[in-house]
């Protein structure tokens, strides 16, 4: 039985299975400590249900075999054995205790983290994302799906976008999520990684990823005609590589705060004779 344990236990958290590939049955390689810890609470998870489906289906057949007509024709008159009561009763709230624990604890986790080094903000529309970036100049751009006739030798289909979030390698991001019209969810499974877009509302969470590289996700909320076409693509850079990028982004995203004139003094003001009569009282007024 040990050995039946063992190799279940190594099956489900072996990395052969641990990355995107034909026929996997596992998680992708945790890109984060957050993920890494997903995948323990799993892997725990999965030998507690795996122990209790092999005692119950145990218990079935016991009890087919032990209490069947032929081996009792005389029926037992037993009502009640305070004993196991208490056991499966206690037994269950013991399990729920020892799961309960470390999944509140990595829910408040994946929430919150004590320092950020930088911050960025996601807002998601039908169908596309939206990136800011508050602290590296207030800059913004969209980010859409390849269309299919315009992907590239290597580019992933319905997992390739014209302008993928940046953020720097083993840095603490915290990322605010919210909506502009609809329900979102941006989720990218490797990084353990998965918050609604709600309307009105700002959600929070981090991440710290370990190596650079291309991590990709999608939104996970359906949210229209539109919803399976609109990824999510994270790029990780090096820290100087990142504030290379992030200087460049910053001319070709900048956001144009001059304030042009509604009309110049040359061009003629058309007003509507309902405009006129109200300029007229207010003057009257005046």
């Amino acid at each position: 039985m040990k050995y039946l344990f063992g190799s279940i236990f190594v099956f489900f958290t072996s990395n052969l299975f641990a990355s995107a590939n034909d026929w996997q049955l596992s998680f992708q390689n945790p890109a984060t400590n957050l993920m890494q810890e997903v995948i323990d609470l799993h892997d725990l998870i999965l030998i507690i249900m795996t122990v209790i489906t092999l005692f119950v289906l145990f218990l079935l057949f016991y009890v087919s075999f032990r209490f069947s007509a032929k081996r009792n024709p005389t029926p037992s008159t037993t009502t009640h054995n305070t004993i196991l009561e208490v056991l499966w009763t206690a037994l269950p709230v013991v399990i729920l205790v020892v799961i309960a624990i470390p999944s509140f604890k990595l829910l408040y986790k994946q929430e919150k983290s004590d320092t950020y080094d930088m911050t960025v903000k996601v807002i998601g529309h039908q169908w596309y994302w939206e990136y800011e970036y508050p602290d590296h100049g207030n800059f913004y751009f969209e980010s859409y799906m390849i269309q299919d006739e315009d992907l590239q030798e290597g580019d992933l289909r319905l997992l390739t976008v014209d302008n993928p979030l940046v953020i720097p390698a083993n840095k603490n991001v915290q990322i605010l999520i919210t909506a502009g019209d609809v329900l979102h969810s941006w989720a990218v499974p490797s990084m353990g990684i998965k918050t609604d877009a709600v309307p009105g509302r700002l959600n929070e969470t981090w991440v710290n990823v370990k190596e650079p590289g291309t991590y990709r996700g999608q939104c996970s909320e359906i949210c229209g005609t539109g919803h399976g076409f609109m990824p999510v693509v994270v790029k990780v850079l090096p820290e100087n590589e990142f504030m290379a990028w992030a200087n460049e982004a910053k001319n070709n995203y900048a956001i144009n705060e001059d304030i042009q004139p509604i009309a110049s003094p040359e061009e003629e003001l058309v007003l509507s004779k309902n405009d006129v009569i109200k300029l007229e009282v207010e003057e009257k007024k005046l």
